[in-house]
């Protein structure tokens, strides 16, 4: 497979060290757009990355893969770092991977424009092509030095596990070796990439590249990072959402041996001291009166009331086909459902945090970093700085699913105004204990679903009208503009807006309730954590309605949509879909499946259960089909979606946040636990083999979970479940 390596510069490779340096330029649409001193008018003249941008060659032999997206043990370092060495033929022990630096210049998420971050599960599928280019030219220039060197032509020159040789003269050399020689080389204007047949990395199993640093304690998490003079800092902040300070007492706070200082930002007071402990006991100790004033006062109760009564009227139009009133006017059956979601916690493992240090030469960061430049900008605005004096050092991150990128960059710019009241006389280290990140918002939206279909007298489903009623994650946010239509959050509506199903008459709607202050964000796998969910088990609803089988019914729907039926018919073959479950005393047991797509991969689950007699479920086995195009690590892919599962499991069974007059009632692990290893059900996860251009695996593993749980229970009990998390007690026997 030959193809043009449309954005390579033309110029040199640089000599850096004795090494080998590669550099990369803006593709032209963009490049055309970044405006003046930025860049020129397509290839011509391109603005060039720094020579380091993806790939550097060491006299040692090292190979150093410069990674743009955020590790936050999605596996993206292993992923990234596997199509740069395919293409480079490096030996998988010789790699090396680095963060890369907030500079969109260079490394711009690909589907994003011009703007650097990891979301969305993008970084595999907008860096497919760009990193195996890296490797490829760097590749090539490697040969190219050999054959100057050796005065052999190039296409006799072989290249495998980081050594080139010549067999007809049996001459060979190390990269390292040639690293000096290939810094000379002219950047080839096409390489070759490599057709399937030919890998010998992507498909395969490789050891992930920080697994070794993080059990050792040799990776570096925002946590690890000390600095001279360095301040650790603590914030109260208000417990109701739109509380601010009316006065507090610093004495007792600064009295606490160790406390260095007690400041008032907008967030609320912080607390800077020595060491997090002190900084803690100095926050104790503080006397605060918060002035509620304008303060948000709804419970969750009172919220969710007010989206039912929003779902009994119209709303906006996300999607309308046929004439869904009429049809389910004319059924011969007609079934409603409604379903409520609650607020949830992104409750990661490492709470939020970062580094900052302000001085005569701009803002230094450390942290776990997934938002680049969203947050470069933010922290420039605030100082008065130029973004490019903003300098963000990418560390490792202990998970996120959503929360470090926040679209306010709220705690950094917390750490921020700290370090601002301070007038930057020391760097400071904010730390979010447990309690602080669980109470401080930014949650997976609150969710109401009302759903009407309509059955003719065949059995076939005519008719369909989904509401939904919920905040909107992406209004007054910078993403509103291109994401925010005609009064439609895409994010709120995916899945349900894009129903794969072949139904002749339907409709989607939407109400965006704009009186609620409770700050909400992407949640791992955005809208479809619970679009999903109310889809998948309303149509097992229909599909019982009307007497046919759920997995007949969906494949009679999915015509249009091979790659929907090809996982639902894999994962309800490999999980013996229609043959009997073992019986075990005491418990009754069923089977449930669910299909979805989300991030243009297509996931199909099936979940056995048993259910005791005071309700207890358990999930004994989830067997689980996937369709993400190119598997580039096998091993990671199953990683992610057993991941997927267990974190989608611990919100069905446990997860939920509660305002009772405005203030948040779960504040660690033992009011929001999250799954424990008892309850991880034995999963099996089926690829499909594809050649296609991979797509996202980080979040798709997550929507099918609750619905074929919830249909499993159905098949177990006879009962439907229309709010999250489980409430055992309606199951019981």
């Amino acid at each position: 497979m030959n193809r043009v390596i449309d954005n390579l510069s033309r110029r040199r490779f640089l000599q850096a060290g004795g090494g080998l340096t590669l550099g990369f330029v803006l593709p032209a649409a963009l490049a055309a757009e970044a405006g003046p001193g930025k860049a020129g008018s397509g290839l011509a003249a391109p603005v060039e990355f720094e020579p380091n941008a993806f790939l550097r060659i060491a006299a040692d032999d090292s190979v150093t893969v410069i990674c743009k997206h955020l590790e936050m043990g999605q596996g993206t370092y292993t992923g990234l770092a596997t199509l740069v060495a395919e293409e480079l033929d490096a030996a998988w022990e010789q790699v090396r991977v680095e963060g890369a630096p907030a500079d969109a210049s260079r490394y711009n998420n690909l589907f994003w424009g011009k703007a650097q971050g990891t979301g969305g599960s993008t970084a595999m599928a907008n860096s497919w092509e760009q990193m195996r280019k890296a490797g490829a030219a760097g590749r090539a220039m490697l040969v190219a030095a050999a054959a100057d060197a050796w005065q052999v032509p190039a296409a006799e020159i072989r290249v495998s596990d980081g050594i080139v040789g010549h067999p007809p003269s049996q001459r060979s050399a190390r990269f390292g070796a040639l690293a000096e020689a290939a810094a000379r080389q002219p950047v080839p204007d096409e390489v070759r990439l490599k057709s399937p047949g030919e890998f010998k990395l992507i498909g395969k199993r490789a050891a992930r590249k920080d697994t070794a640093d993080k059990s050792t304690g040799r990776a570096v998490f925002t946590q690890d990072v000390q600095l001279p003079g360095m301040l650790v800092a603590v914030v109260a902040h208000p417990p109701r959402f739109g509380a601010t300070v009316r006065s507090f007492d610093a004495r007792a706070a600064k009295a606490v041996d160790g406390v260095d200082d007690v400041v008032r930002i907008p967030q609320g007071v912080a607390v800077l001291a020595r060491d997090t402990w002190t900084a803690k006991k100095g926050r104790d100790a503080l006397e605060i009166a918060w002035d509620d004033a304008k303060a948000y006062r709804k419970g969750s109760d009172e919220i969710l009331a007010g989206y039912r009564e929003m779902a009994a009227s119209p709303g906006a139009v996300a999607r309308a086909e046929g004439d869904a009133e009429g049809a389910l006017g004319r059924a011969a059956k007609v079934l409603e459902a409604s379903y409520d979601f609650p607020y949830l916690a992104h409750a990661a493992m490492e709470p939020m945090n970062c580094v900052m240090r302000l001085g005569a030469e701009g803002c230094e960061v450390w942290n776990g970093e997934q938002m680049h430049t969203g947050d470069q900008f933010a922290l420039a605005a605030l100082f008065g700085l130029p973004p490019e004096k903003v300098d963000i050092h990418m560390l490792y991150a202990g998970g996120s699913f959503g929360r470090r990128a926040c679209k306010d960059s709220d705690y950094l710019l917390e750490c921020a105004q700290i370090v601002k009241a301070i007038g930057g006389r020391a760097p400071v280290k904010l730390v979010w204990l447990r309690e602080d990140d669980m109470r401080a918002g930014y949650y997976r939206p609150m969710f109401h679903h009302a759903l009407r279909g309509g059955i003719d007298g065949d059995g076939n489903i005519v008719g369909w009208r989904h509401r939904l009623v919920g905040q909107s994650i992406l209004t007054g946010s910078p993403f509103e503009k291109v994401l925010v239509k005609d009064g439609i959050d895409k994010v709120s509506v995916e899945g349900a807006a894009n129903l794969p199903y072949a139904i002749p008459n339907l409709q989607v709607e939407l109400h965006t309730p704009t009186d609620n202050p409770v700050p909400v964000l992407w949640w791992r796998s955005v809208g479809s954590t619970h679009t999903a969910a109310s889809i998948e088990t309303f149509v097992d609803e229909l599909a019982a309605a009307a007497g046919r089988d759920p997995v007949e019914l969906r494949l009679s729907l999915l015509g249009g949509h091979p790659r929907h039926a090809a996982v639902l018919e894999l994962a309800a073959e490999r999980g013996g879909w229609g043959t009997p479950l073992a019986s075990r005393p005491g418990v009754r047991r069923g089977r449930g499946i669910a299909v979805h797509e989300s991030f243009n991969s297509y996931v199909a689950q099936l979940a056995e259960v048993s259910v005791a007699a005071d309700g207890t479920p358990t999930v004994d086995r989830v067997v689980c089909a996937v369709d993400c195009g190119t598997a580039i690590n096998p091993d990671n892919i199953r990683a992610q979606i057993e991941g997927g599962i267990g974190f989608a499991l611990a919100a069905l069974l446990h997860g939920e946040i509660t305002l009772v007059d405005g203030i948040v009632q779960q504040d660690n692990f033992d009011s929001y636990p999250v799954l424990r290893i008892n309850e991880m059900p034995q999963v099996e996860v089926h690829i499909v083999d594809s050649s296609a251009a991979p797509t996202g695996i980080g979040e798709p593993g997550v929507p099918p979970l609750a619905p074929a749980v919830m249909n499993a229970i159905a098949a177990a009990t006879g009962k439907r479940i229309y709010r999250l998390p489980i409430d055992s007690a309606m199951l019981a026997a």
